[in-house]
């Protein structure tokens, strides 16, 4: 919950043209989960461990897809349009 109102708040007073820079750090962030996701998949042993490792690589890869689909729609925003 703390992280939430944090994270909130903060990204709340970024000027908007700052927003496109911060989603592709994000993203680069969200890349370095998705390999630990593999890494920690590539070391599972049991089912168990097999299963949350697959959930984890699937769960980080939607979430870098997602940020690189929202960072492209954001940069359409700043270019102009021409009729």
């Amino acid at each position: 919950m703390l992280a939430a109102f944090t994270g909130y708040e903060i990204i709340g007073k970024v000027p908007a043209i700052l927003h496109t820079p911060l989603m592709s750090g994000s993203n680069f962030v969200h890349g370095i989960v998705l390999v630990g996701a593999m890494v920690a998949l590539g070391h599972a042993d049991t089912i168990l461990e097999q299963t949350i490792g697959f959930l984890g690589v699937v769960l980080a890869a939607g979430n870098a897809v997602g940020g690189y689909v929202v960072t492209e729609r954001m940069l359409e925003m700043f270019k102009s349009s021409k009729d």
